[in-house]
């Protein structure tokens, strides 16, 4: 599975695509949502991971973005504690799950076995 990962934190990006590539993923990288849509376009991933709080283009906004490329998107929302209402909205806007930072491989594995 070819799995873009967008987020502004660079050791976060690394961080979750060894997780991914151990569980035998491709991955790319985005730093921010912009970047993120371009990819999108681009290479059609087929689940992207996306922080919430990025410069030039949010988390939220990106889905927003993407699913009006692709309405099937399957994209997983990565957040940090305390930022339940961003979540919500974001589910709302199409997301299908979270996951919260710092990241569980156990909890990567469940959310890949659920998109799936």
């Amino acid at each position: 599975m070819l799995i873009l990962t967008a987020d502004d934190a660079k050791f976060m990006r690394v961080n979750l695509g060894n997780i991914l590539k151990k569980l035998g993923h491709e991955t790319l990288e985005a730093e921010n949502g912009q970047d993120a849509v371009e990819k999108y376009q681009e290479n059609k991933p087929d689940l992207v991971t996306m922080d919430i709080t990025m410069p030039e283009m949010d988390g939220l906004e990106a889905v927003k973005e993407i699913k009006k490329i692709d309405p099937n998107a399957k994209i997983v929302m990565v957040s940090a504690m305390g930022q339940k209402e961003m979540v919500l909205e974001a589910i709302q806007s199409g997301a299908m799950d979270f996951v919260v930072k710092p990241f569980q491989e156990d909890r990567i594995r469940e959310v890949l076995d659920k998109v799936n």
